[in-house]
């Protein structure tokens, strides 16, 4: 028996040069499943997805497999060095298979429902980032992620690409990007302690209500440890509520275990995993 990929529907380009179609997975021709790929380019990188996998017939007979690698040769034809592939929470089976396929978990999406705002410290005031500390905050921001990244896995010119693409994407007004909060955490002494990074209505749930999204929480070196990254979440909240948004998300690398334990002391649940891997 032959499992091969049939093209669902034409090849679409993305506004970002990017591409994406949807595959049908067949066994001597006949439709047992589908999924789609994607290219996303970085730079002179492209990353690849893949996603929507279902398979509908014969589930354990290696169709997911077979379609799965028959995927990353698609991607591999589109130019991809790297493919991810996203695992919702609990679903063991497919996450069994992307372990099997050699992917490795980089990143975990966790959410919450809000309920009332919480209280923040006393002595502690927030101000927005503004332009006099914009540019300073965006190139701290993209040395972070950049050392996420390669730590995941990704080279480091790969990374640049990456991180210059996605912040150029996201604040495309700077400091004044409508629907994103810059926030800094201050003492009474007016020093610094720590940054948040959110954009509100980021996307929406299945029932259409808003998601908004933590990009980036991050606590001054010198005052790590002192309960700021708690603080700044609760702020977060804050922001949210007074938005009238009452979801929250989030991503965090897999190695950063201690701000997993902290997203979970605050009531945040896993809702998917990220899993990637070279594509050689």
């Amino acid at each position: 028996m032959t499992t091969t990929l049939r093209p669902e529907s034409p090849e679409e380009l993305r506004p970002d040069g990017g591409r994406t179609r949807r595959w049908l997975i067949c066994v001597n021709g006949r439709p047992v499943g589908s999924l789609r790929t994607t290219a996303t380019p970085y730079g002179e990188q492209r990353w690849g997805t893949v996603s929507e996998l279902e398979v509908t017939e014969g589930l354990r007979r290696g169709r997911a497999t077979v379609g799965s690698l028959a995927a990353e040769e698609v991607l591999r034809g589109w130019g991809c060095s790297r493919v991810d592939v996203t695992v919702p929470a609990g679903n063991e089976a497919a996450l069994g298979l992307a372990r099997l396929l050699g992917y490795s978990e980089r990143m975990r999406n966790m959410a919450k429902h809000l309920g009332r705002a919480p209280g923040l410290p006393a002595g502690l005031t927030v101000r927005p980032i503004g332009p006099d500390r914009f540019e300073d905050w965006l190139a701290r921001a993209k040395e972070g992620y950049v050392s996420h990244l390669t730590g995941s896995g990704l080279a480091e010119q790969e990374a640049r690409e990456k991180a210059d693409a996605d912040h150029r994407q996201l604040l495309l007004q700077g400091h004044a990007t409508p629907g994103t909060a810059l926030r800094e955490l201050v003492d009474a002494q007016g020093t610094v302690l720590g940054t948040l990074w959110l954009t509100l209505r980021q996307s929406a749930l299945p029932d259409g209500s808003p998601l908004a999204w933590v990009m980036t929480v991050e606590v001054a070196e010198e005052h790590r440890g002192e309960g700021h990254g708690r603080t700044l979440m609760r702020l977060a909240e804050r922001e949210c509520l007074a938005a009238g948004v009452a979801d929250l998300g989030l991503n965090v690398f897999s190695s950063n275990t201690v701000a997993i334990r902290l997203y979970e002391s605050l009531g945040y649940r896993l809702t998917r995993r990220v899993l990637g891997k070279t594509l050689l």
